[in-house]
């Protein structure tokens, strides 16, 4: 999205918190809770957009895409955002099913026959996508180097059992998600989710977001840098409570900044975690559901198909996250309700995803707001994010 005539031309700051971009006068206290992100709460180098009824009224960018310092973030640089990248997986899911071509309360095994082994015929695509089809990980070891290989991940999942009774509980699907729900959409409509994604949307509406990452884009990429050791967990009930269900939804394989900078990581297709974009293309993703399915003059779905993605499945204590989300929450078909904690925003029904360290997208129907934010210092909590709730904060303030 480009500028719009009204839009304040923010200047270079100093060096090492250098903002640029344009922001709404409207809009100045994310302006503000963005360069206080570098001045107070370590932000190394980072983006933030927010669209309003689909036109953009902040988009800024600052500091470093390396640690080393010596390539300034710009306009376009692009970086892993992890799990943000599920919301847009989701998206292909209600575009099939608000096509009629998926059928969200159909047993996966309708699409995925295999799927059906090991006690799951009975899991339905909803399960898979209110992360509570029982799949949150596999019990047997798993490779980056086979999680690289999507016909061997998906025959592993279609073959495992599940680790709860399916429907019953969500237990967060950190990585599978993406994998069965992915496999899902290429069943009914041929393509893995990725090139789904860039046909019937990104593609169309020119928005800079792609699950990998194209090699001609690798010179964009920013560099992951890694939470502190050993704070992963500093939020409540922490996930130092180490259980069988997290070491199989968190750690088989162990995911990290390592492992997301390589570029055999880049080159796959991992669709729960390895989408690159800008903060603009998140808020664009993440705008077609604020917009009620319309955005970029173009109706992708009906706001029925909003509203079904937003139905809330069932609040609970999270059985992978255990208390770590610091309360019970509920899990929509795809995204996280904001809920009465407002994990986005106050308004009880908006919903987004968060990314593992701190990256996320926000989309509120109701206020026609929608909010992306990526960086490249990973954070050490496991939701919520001091730098995206301080931007959030302010969105609302200046609404």
């Amino acid at each position: 999205m480009s500028a719009t005539h009204d839009a304040q031309q923010i200047p270079p700051t100093a060096e090492a918190t250098r903002v640029d971009g344009h922001c709404d006068p409207r809009f100045t206290a994310v302006r503000e809770a963005f360069e206080e992100n570098f001045r107070e709460r370590g932000e190394m180098g980072a983006a933030v957009a927010v669209t309003v009824a689909g036109r953009t009224v902040v988009d800024l960018w600052g500091g470093w895409a390396d640690p080393a310092r010596t390539r300034p973030w710009e306009r376009d640089t692009l970086v892993n955002v992890w799990s943000t990248t599920k919301g847009p997986v989701a998206l292909c899911a209600h575009l099939l099913a608000d096509r009629g071509l998926l059928d969200l309360d159909a047993p996966v095994a309708r699409y995925w026959p295999e799927f059906a082994a090991a006690g799951k015929e009975k899991v339905l695509v909803r399960h898979l996508l209110s992360h509570r089809s029982g799949v949150c990980g596999l019990r047997e070891p798993h490779s980056l180097e086979d999680l690289y290989d999507w016909g061997l991940t998906t025959a592993r999942l279609a073959a495992t059992e599940p680790w709860w009774e399916p429907g019953t509980r969500s237990g967060y699907h950190a990585v599978t998600y993406g994998f069965l729900v992915g496999e899902v959409v290429r069943r009914v409509s041929g393509l893995k989710p990725g090139a789904f994604l860039e046909r019937e949307v990104t593609g169309p509406l020119g928005i800079d977001f792609s699950v990998g990452l194209p090699a001609r884009d690798h010179g964009r990429a920013a560099e992951l840098v890694h939470a502190p050791a050993g704070a992963i967990g500093e939020q409540g009930a922490s996930l130092r409570e180490v259980t069988p269900l997290l070491i199989a939804a968190m750690a088989n394989p162990p995911l990290g900044a390592a492992q997301a900078n390589t570029p055999e990581w880049r080159a796959a297709e991992v669709p729960a975690a390895n989408g690159h974009g800008t903060a603009r293309a998140v808020a664009q993703l993440y705008g077609v559901f604020a917009g009620r399915g319309l955005f970029g003059g173009r109706r992708l779905l009906t706001p029925e198909a909003v509203e079904r993605a937003r139905e809330g499945q069932g609040r609970c204590v999270d059985l992978v996250l255990g208390a770590g989300l610091g309360s019970e929450s509920e899990i929509g078909l795809g995204l996280w309700l904001s809920g009465p904690q407002g994990a986005y925003g106050p308004n009880p029904r908006a919903f987004g995803h968060d990314g593992f360290g701190g990256s996320f997208g926000l989309a509120d129907p109701e206020a026609g707001v929608s909010v992306g934010y990526v960086m490249n210092r990973m954070g050490s909590r496991i939701a919520d994010d001091p730098r995206k709730r301080a931007l959030v904060e302010a969105v609302y303030r200046a609404l």
